[in-house]
């Protein structure tokens, strides 16, 4: 696969050129294209007749990475998409795609550059604004925890935690990141939010917000909020594995009217 070189990293990239609309896929925290594969969450092995981006963001799957915590900042991690879309689609409107920390860096793109975007399918926004403090404690006690005795035992928590019940049934994962670098993750996953909602509210791109039940993570209302911002916004909630299988053909139908 090719590499990108960003400040601090090479980011390891893979388009599947079919011609038509451009598309950009991201994943989330500690995940890559493979990990999401696993997780169900390769929206866009769904698509044909698009030019399709996917990369693992710097730190993350075949990605290379610095110990250091300001690098995986959401606006950080912005950069780079928007870099990447510049060497690939230059001058091009995009669809972009992404769960959790990827729906982080598109909205900071979009704050940033919203003409650079056709669409946007946001996945599983994580708890953002007034929740967000709590869950940056959470990073930062997993960087702390995995620094003073490793790897094993922060999955032994993390692997037997609950599960949403939309992804009952998918394989148990654990980080595509290199063990060294995964406190800095987390810690520069405390560093980041969403953008303020009133910069949310000025991306004036048609967007649907795709969300699971019962995922104290990415709860069904930072979904709410961000529809209720956005000035083109839908919501669907997934109850059911059956709701998650439909995800997508919903990629599909966005790219199909927004390209």
């Amino acid at each position: 696969m090719p590499t990108f070189r960003v400040s601090g990293a090479d980011i390891d990239v893979e388009l599947s050129d079919e011609g038509g609309h451009p598309v950009v896929q991201l994943h989330g925290l500690t995940s890559s294209r493979h990990r999401d594969r696993l997780m169900d969450l390769d929206l866009g092995r769904g698509l044909s007749g698009t030019r399709l981006l996917r990369y693992d963001a710097r730190g993350h799957g075949q990605s290379t990475g610095r110990a250091v915590p300001e690098d995986y900042r959401w606006p950080v991690l912005a950069d780079d998409l928007l870099n990447l879309l510049d060497h690939w689609f230059p001058g091009e409107q995009v669809h972009g795609v992404g769960p959790s920390m990827g729906t982080g860096t598109l909205l900071h793109a979009a704050v940033r550059d919203p003409g650079r975007f056709a669409g946007l399918t946001l996945l599983v926004p994580a708890t953002a604004w007034r929740t967000r403090a709590a869950k940056a404690d959470v990073y930062r006690k997993n960087a702390h925890l995995i620094e003073e005795q490793g790897l094993a035992a922060f999955l032994g928590a993390d692997l037997t935690a609950p599960r949403p019940p939309a992804t009952v049934g998918t394989p148990d994962t654990v980080p595509d990141v290199a063990e060294h670098l995964l406190p800095a993750l987390f810690r520069g996953a405390a560093m980041s939010d969403l953008p303020a909602p009133e910069a949310i509210a000025a991306i004036e791109v048609p967007t649907t917000v795709l969300a699971w039940i019962d995922d104290p993570a990415h709860p069904v209302s930072t979904a709410e909020e961000l529809v209720d911002l956005l000035p083109t916004a839908t919501l669907e909630v997934a109850h059911t594995p059956a709701d998650l299988a439909r995800w997508p053909s919903i990629l599909c139908e966005d790219v199909a009217r927004h390209g």
